[in-house]
């Protein structure tokens, strides 16, 4: 009776349910392992590259910070402790060339950076190696919103008291300046609010979304593309420097046809 049910399957070409199941099984089982070894080795490659960076950036650290900031980066009398403030202080302070300082003053100034933007991700990738802080935005996240009304107002909310409205910087007490934001990198303008270096303080993503920070970036893309419709801008430093304007060229133009006249007169 088996034999003549084998028989009949097989001449109807009928194949059993269990051939099925393995056959799904088989295939599951060999997608799965061939993703995982994909991912294993991308995970691996990654992770190589990640310690042979961060092995480079400590050499360059011993080389270069630690007689100020100290072996480990644990700080000393002249220098912080470097110690989870992560890579984007790291990126930003050097990439800018405020690291490593040329002197000493109320505020370390931008220069040219001493290093390739290779050596500069070196280095930030040791410090991060020191304990946990914010890292370097990914593109994605610098581009992730252009809402540049929005991004005015969050800018004239939070930033305008010190940067200007207009992204001209302005002066603070005892020496300090808040810089102008021109033409800034928009990596070092995201890591300065997540960091904030110096005088700027911290803009957390409770204070400022991520979005927001994107916002904030697009404004000061847009104030480089777009340059005052108004005419001469007078250094965007708002009515005293207008004023000055006003007083000297055009009421001192007023007073000299003024003068001109009588003597044309007498």
């Amino acid at each position: 009776m088996t034999q003549r049910t084998v028989t009949r399957t097989r001449r109807t070409g009928r194949r059993s349910p269990l051939a099925s199941v393995s056959l799904l099984l088989i295939g599951l089982l060999a997608t799965g392992g061939a993703y995982a070894l994909v991912t294993s080795s991308a995970t691996a490659n990654t992770n190589s590259a990640a310690v042979a960076a961060a092995s480079e950036g400590e050499k360059l650290f011993l080389a270069n910070c630690a007689s100020c900031h100290g072996i480990g980066a644990i700080g000393s009398a002249v220098a912080p402790s470097l110690i989870g403030v992560g890579a984007a202080a790291t990126d930003f302070q050097v990439g800018t060339g405020r690291m490593p300082a040329a002197a000493s003053g109320p505020q370390i100034e931008e220069k040219p950076s001493q290093f390739t933007d290779e050596q500069v991700k070196a280095l930030a990738a040791y410090v991060a190696t020191l304990g946990i802080g914010p890292g370097i935005p990914s593109s994605s996240v610098l581009t992730s919103s252009s809402n540049v009304s929005a991004g005015a107002e969050v800018f004239r909310v939070n930033c305008a008291m010190c940067h200007n409205v207009a992204g001209a910087g302005g002066a603070l007490t005892q020496g300090k300046f808040a810089p102008a934001l021109q033409n800034v990198d928009p990596a070092h303008v995201y890591e300065a609010m997540v960091t904030g270096p110096q005088n700027m303080p911290v803009f957390n993503d409770l204070n400022i979304t991520p979005k927001d920070k994107a916002n904030v970036i697009a404004y000061l893309q847009y104030l480089d593309d777009n340059p005052s419709p108004g005419g001469l801008d007078l250094g965007g430093l708002g009515p005293v420097s207008e004023g000055l304007f006003v007083w000297i060229f055009a009421l001192g133009a007023v007073v000299a046809v003024t003068v001109w006249l009588t003597s044309k007169s007498n």
